[in-house]
């Protein structure tokens, strides 16, 4: 499979704290994290591309934030392609019963609308990623194990906005569950949302081989 990527095109990556890790702060633009190894690996490979990348993940975001931003850090850079990876602060909230929560029912809703302006104001390519949580905690009655059985229809709408809007698709949480089955979770994260550094270079490689590099 040849490379999806071509020479001097804009890609925008966006969602929450792990797009984000840092890029408003001492890490901009890129961030430190998957986004940051990505496009290093794509210049170390292919020098020539130049492609321009821009990074507007936000910490804490979930998809009612992203909805809501939307023209501002997506649209407006007429993007060749977007990588969009959202939905742990969703699954996070409507556990916990916040005001903000985000129930499965209405990320599909949102989701579905921010891709289907996507596809009626840009000419963009998309990659979606699955959210994702390192536990292998699935029988308790604890937190952890509640947030891997409510994440689950969360993950079933990425599959689905994948196949109806035909895009690429990274299953990032069986990645990673396939990785657990070998390593402990703390080699990829030192809790279960956020990556290590280690954690990121699975992400980066994962998207890199979704795109054919």
């Amino acid at each position: 499979m040849a490379f999806a990527l071509k020479p001097r095109q804009t890609i925008v990556f966006t969602g929450d704290s792990i797009t984000d890790c840092g890029r408003r702060d001492a890490a901009s633009p890129l961030g430190q994290g998957y986004v940051k190894t990505t496009c290093d690996l794509i210049v170390a490979r292919y020098p020539a591309h130049q492609l321009k990348t821009i990074n507007t993940g936000i910490s804490g975001h979930t998809v009612r934030d992203l909805a809501g931003r939307w023209t501002d850090d997506v649209i407006r850079y007429k993007p060749d392609w977007v990588s969009i990876m959202i939905g742990i602060n969703d699954v996070h909230r409507w556990l916990a019963k916040t005001p903000d929560a985000v129930s499965a029912k209405e990320y599909a809703q949102l989701y579905d609308g921010i891709l289907s302006r996507l596809k009626k104001e840009t000419k963009a390519q998309i990659i979606l990623i699955d959210p994702f949580y390192l536990s292998i905690d699935q029988r308790s009655a604890q937190w952890r194990s509640l947030v891997l059985k409510s994440l689950a229809p969360y993950i079933r709408t990425v599959h689905a906005m994948a196949r109806k809007y035909k895009t690429r698709h990274v299953p990032l949480h069986d990645i990673f569950q396939r990785l657990l089955k070998t390593y402990s979770a703390d080699q990829f994260c030192p809790e279960p949302v956020h990556p290590s550094p280690a954690g990121h270079t699975v992400m980066a490689e994962a998207w890199l081989r979704e795109m054919g590099w």
